[in-house]
């Protein structure tokens, strides 16, 4: 799944260099939002998404367990009073 991630993550960048509707207002999207527009709101779309799947299948899983060795309190020969 780590593959597909990173294959349509190049994907989405090369899709994100749209020349051909640099130009063109028209056609209009839902009668208002012009066709660059709604382009890139459905490609900032996509990337959300395949951010939320990067996350999930390529994090890795032991980065929020905490130390064994760690500790927030100072050992009990180091404790004065």
């Amino acid at each position: 799944m780590r593959r597909l991630v990173i294959l349509l993550l190049v994907l989405l960048a090369i899709l994100h260099q749209d020349f051909w509707y640099w130009d063109s207002i028209y056609p209009l999207v839902l009668g208002f939002i012009p066709i660059g527009l709604a382009y890139h709101i459905g490609i900032s779309i996509t990337a959300g998404i395949l951010w939320a799947l990067a996350v999930h299948y390529c994090w890795p899983k032991d980065v929020d367990v905490p130390d064994e060795s760690f500790t927030t309190e100072a050992p009990a020969a180091e404790v004065r009073r």
